[in-house]
């Protein structure tokens, strides 16, 4: 009761309680607020003082702006069992109508800032945002839309590069490499990555035991197998019943000094190709797309497929 008592001083005038209303849905700034309840802004501004002084707003600063609000789970007891009553009481008055009405067009003059923006950036908004934040941004937050208890295999994890990107948004990755060099380089990426398990082994004799992988990713690794068909079975192996392989790699090509520069055993795969060893190695419904190419890399045309274990 003497919560509520103290309470109640600041609420004795109808105009903070009016005030309140909006507040509670809505953070706005002082000259919306005032354009809501058509009070001049000394006005506004000594009613908020006495608002925030006892507790019942909170302001932030956006940029040049300060909002305010009220955040009801944030009220002390007293506070939490005061307002409902009041909100009762003063929602139905003329007043609170009428602020309600004009809240309305104050909302929709933000929609409508915006709308002007994006309608006259419309042509220029792609190079707009990726100056602003890049033109990967998006395919990192997709990440995030991964089943959180998966288990991931990252199969020729190289450096580790995939299974940073991976780790934040799964349960388990366990990470595979053949070259003693790249596992080491892995382990230091990684390092501090608990639910990252790194193991040095070859794609045709995985060491993960049978079943254990809900995805299993190969990221420009099977162009590297001297055995394709004997390297999708092995991971048709370490999958769950149902488990996915999504594999990345390049389309066909002539570049044949990659062979020797850099240990190329073959000059990509058709979409033909690809389909044949998944299927003959126990996959089902696989599906090959070819990836967009970006005009300052220097690299073979990339495709993705992606397959089920039957």
């Amino acid at each position: 009761m003497t919560q509520i008592l103290d309470h109640m001083a600041a609420l004795a005038d109808p105009i903070r309680c009016r005030m309140l209303l909006p507040l509670e849905r809505h953070e706005l700034t002082v000259n919306e607020i005032c354009s809501v309840l058509q009070l001049p802004q000394s006005t506004v501004s000594r009613h908020l003082k006495t608002l925030a002084d006892d507790g019942w707003v909170v302001s932030r600063r956006d940029g040049t702006s300060r909002f305010y609000g009220m955040v009801f789970e944030d009220l002390d007891g007293g506070a939490q069992r005061l307002w409902p009553l009041i909100r009762e009481q003063v929602s139905s008055t003329n007043g609170a109508e009428q602020d309600e009405r004009r809240l309305k067009s104050v909302l929709s003059r933000r929609r409508t800032k915006s709308e002007e923006f994006f309608a006259s950036a419309s042509g220029k908004w792609d190079h707009l945002r990726t100056e602003l934040f890049g033109d990967t941004f998006q395919l990192y937050a997709l990440l995030a839309l991964l089943d959180p208890k998966l288990t991931v295999g990252d199969l020729g994890c190289g450096t580790g590069q995939v299974s940073e990107l991976l780790a934040p948004h799964v349960a388990k990755v366990i990470a595979v490499d053949g070259s003693t060099d790249m596992v080491q380089a892995a382990r230091r990426r990684l390092k501090g990555a608990t639910h990252v398990d790194i193991r040095r082994g070859d794609m045709e004799a995985l060491p993960i035991d049978d079943g254990q992988l809900d995805v299993a990713v190969l990221t420009l690794v099977l162009h590297h197998v001297p055995e394709p068909v004997r390297a999708l079975t092995e991971v048709n192996r370490v999958l769950k019943p149902g488990g996915r392989v999504l594999m990345v790699d390049m389309l066909p090509h002539d570049r044949e000094e990659y062979q020797h520069q850099m240990g190329h055993v073959w000059l990509g795969f058709s979409e033909k190709t690809i389909k044949k060893h998944l299927e003959t190695a126990g996959f089902s419904r696989a599906v090959v797309t070819v990836l967009p190419s970006e005009p300052e890399v220097k690299g073979p045309g990339l495709f993705v497929a992606t397959a089920k274990k039957k």
